[in-house]
């Protein structure tokens, strides 16, 4: 069995049965010690599980919201080829929605050379990336509503707005993705919103790299059904591709390339 294949398998394990023990998973793949302890350092690398005293757990239920900068820190190259990728879903003369995130403001960037779009966002920072760069022939609506720590405006203000527009596509970032949890956030009000977004438009794209599979954060935005088109990267487990499709969304996968 190939490295990628079993570890497939080891997150597998442990989003079944929530935490896992080297010595049974060393039973159970019929390996050394050592090899299930670089397992388990490469998978918490990439986020996909906690490593703890003996072993690894599921990705623990999350209430913390790191601000922009930070999360703007993270899996660079992995944000910059699903941009490319989620661009290519975006078409002329189209109104589409834009949540708020790192990743989907990365699409942004993308979205300047898209002509006659409206976009509709409730991230501070993506209006202001499109109102000082885009093309005049673009409109870009702001909701209002209450800031989070990562820049999104969220809340009865913004749900109000969004109930009267009707969008082609919305392209969603997400905090987590999750067999049974589905998409999910770490804000409440953004969860809410979120569903605002998702339910004024005809369409769902779910940006999300492969360190947010198995992460939970405290309220469901959907369930993983709901989404049209899955547009991630190229290091999400085969294991994980397949729970997704089996979930009846389409996946698109994006090749990462390292600076």
């Amino acid at each position: 069995m190939l490295a990628a294949e079993r570890q497939a398998k080891i997150v597998q394990e442990i989003q079944r049965r929530g935490a896992a023990k080297v010595a049974d998973l060393v039973d159970l793949f019929g390996v050394s010690d050592m090899t299930i302890r670089r397992d388990l350092d490469v998978l918490a690398q990439q986020g996909l599980v906690d490593k703890v005293y003996g072993g690894a757990t599921r990705r623990a239920r999350s209430t913390h919201e790191p601000g922009f900068a930070a999360k703007s820190a993270t899996q660079r190259a992995e944000k910059e080829a699903i941009a490319a990728l989620a661009a290519e879903e975006v078409t002329p003369g189209s109104a589409i929605g834009v949540s708020a995130g790192t990743t989907t403001w990365t699409l942004a960037r993308r979205l300047r050379q898209v002509p006659d779009l409206t976009i509709v966002t409730n991230s501070i920072r993506i209006a202001d990336l499109l109102h000082s760069t885009g093309g005049p022939e673009q409109s870009v609506v702001l909701t209002g509503g209450v800031r989070t720590p990562s820049d999104a405006l969220v809340g009865p203000i913004a749900v109000a707005a969004l109930r009267t527009l009707h969008l082609d596509a919305v392209f969603l970032g997400v905090h987590g993705m999750d067999p049974e949890a589905g998409f999910t956030t770490p804000n409440l009000l953004e969860a809410e919103t979120d569903r605002a977004l998702i339910t004024a438009s005809r369409r769902l794209v779910v940006l999300a790299d492969h360190t947010k599979w198995g992460v939970v954060g405290i309220s469901t935005i959907v369930p993983l059904p709901a989404a049209d088109l899955i547009v991630t990267d190229d290091r999400l487990p085969l294991e994980a591709r397949k729970v997704l499709e089996d979930h009846g969304s389409t996946v698109r996968i994006a090749a990462v390339r390292d600076n």
